[in-house]
């Protein structure tokens, strides 16, 4: 039954039902006592391989099959803001030229969105972005300013990009900042728009806990309408969190809900961990007459 719902349900339902679930909860998140001035956002793009002999619609390589889910990150609530899906072979960036990011937000991404053309519009919009700094680039540093070492800092520069193309797009003096981490010693390099460095995404939550083992349905719509299915459940997920005010994480949340799902149970007070009621249920189909 939910394979033939998946093949013939339009997937574009599920898409709108993300968009309504988004604005519900935003609506409801509660205040964190760290909070960043303006809004920010994570880009990330994760590729979900396809047998190509199964899902033949979904060409990616010569051999391989794949699909690609694009987020971006709202961290005041930490949720999926901007969602799309698109063909494994659709590069990152072309996805993130879409979005209507407001003014003076910030956003955060990796190496796999560089585009110089990109980052001048984003200025040119008065909108922040903090990235990682390609290996080979080519740049001119115009002013340093200490560091605290004792916090992995090594570098905190104001940079002008002389690279070919960076000197055709005319970019802004820019912000390089090196760090490195003094658990692993790797070495970070961010470059940004702006001049107060933002933390760095976190996907993981969301690759850990989208996982969709197999696909009910072979057809395009079945699979879009699964990933977006499951997407929704995690607004659902956080919805429930911010109505309940618990204290506990989405996904151990997400493992009550797991380990419960065949039970019955006051919803709010399985959230909260309390104890189940052993008691029977008060059923005349127990009483003996």
């Amino acid at each position: 039954m939910l394979l033939r719902v998946n093949e013939q349900q339009p997937h574009q339902f599920y898409e709108t039902l993300f968009e309504k679930l988004y604005a519900q909860c935003v609506t409801m998140v509660p205040r964190h006592p760290f909070r960043f001035r303006n809004k920010l956002y994570s880009l990330d793009a994760s590729t979900i391989d396809l047998s190509l002999s199964i899902f033949p619609w979904a060409k990616f390589r010569k051999k391989d099959g794949a699909v690609k889910l694009h987020v971006g990150l709202d961290h005041e609530g930490g949720i999926p803001a901007f969602v799309s899906l698109t063909e494994g072979r659709v590069h990152e960036v072309n996805e993130a030229r879409k979005l209507d990011l407001p003014a003076q937000s910030s956003v955060v991404m990796d190496r796999g969105y560089l585009d110089y053309s990109w980052y001048k519009q984003l200025t040119e919009k008065g909108i922040y972005f903090v990235t990682r700094a390609r290996r080979n680039m080519w740049y001119q540093v115009t002013e340093r300013r200490s560091v605290d070492k004792s916090r992995g800092l090594r570098a905190d520069q104001s940079i002008r990009l002389i690279g070919l193309k960076s000197l055709t797009e005319a970019l802004p003096v820019l912000r390089r900042v090196t760090y490195v981490d003094p658990d692993t010693g790797q070495r970070h390099e961010f470059l940004t728009n702006q001049f107060a460095l933002a933390d760095r995404a976190d996907f993981r939550w969301i690759k850990q806990n989208l996982k969709i083992r197999c696909f009910l349905g072979t057809s395009k719509n079945a699979v879009l309408t699964q990933i977006w299915v499951s997407i929704c459940i995690l607004l659902l997920l956080a919805y429930l969190k911010y109505l309940s005010r618990v204290g506990a994480s989405m996904q151990h949340i997400l493992r009550r809900l797991q380990i419960n799902l065949f039970m019955r149970r006051d919803l709010f007070a399985l959230l909260r961990g309390d104890s189940p009621d052993q008691r029977p249920p008060d059923t005349p189909q127990l009483c003996l007459v």
